[in-house]
């Protein structure tokens, strides 16, 4: 019998170095001017602060790095930005659209 081991749940943490995978594309809908998010059979429509934060999940920046540079562009608190995308970033994770 071949059983599939079920899938290990990805932790985002602040240490995470978030990345979409390969098949997972972010794209800019010119005539709509929006972004969305193309998966297999899935399509997400992020708000422009997730576009945001996607722009900066290259798979080398940890999540504490990415929240350091939002809090210095937006001029905002660095522990709430980072509490913010590791929520957003899991809800992602969750979905597979982010890998870490």
């Amino acid at each position: 019998m071949n059983e599939t081991a079920p899938r290990q749940r990805t932790v985002i943490s602040a240490e995470s170095k978030p990345a979409m995978p390969r098949y997972i594309k972010m794209r800019h809908d010119a005539g709509r001017d929006r972004w969305i998010i193309l998966a297999p059979e899935r399509l997400f429509d992020p708000d422009p602060i997730a576009v945001e934060v996607l722009k900066l999940c290259d798979g080398a920046r940890t999540v504490g790095e990415i929240a350091e540079h939002l809090a210095k562009e937006y001029n905002a608190p660095r522990e709430d930005i980072e509490a913010d995308i590791v929520t957003m970033l899991q809800d992602l994770a969750d979905k597979g659209v982010v890998k870490a």
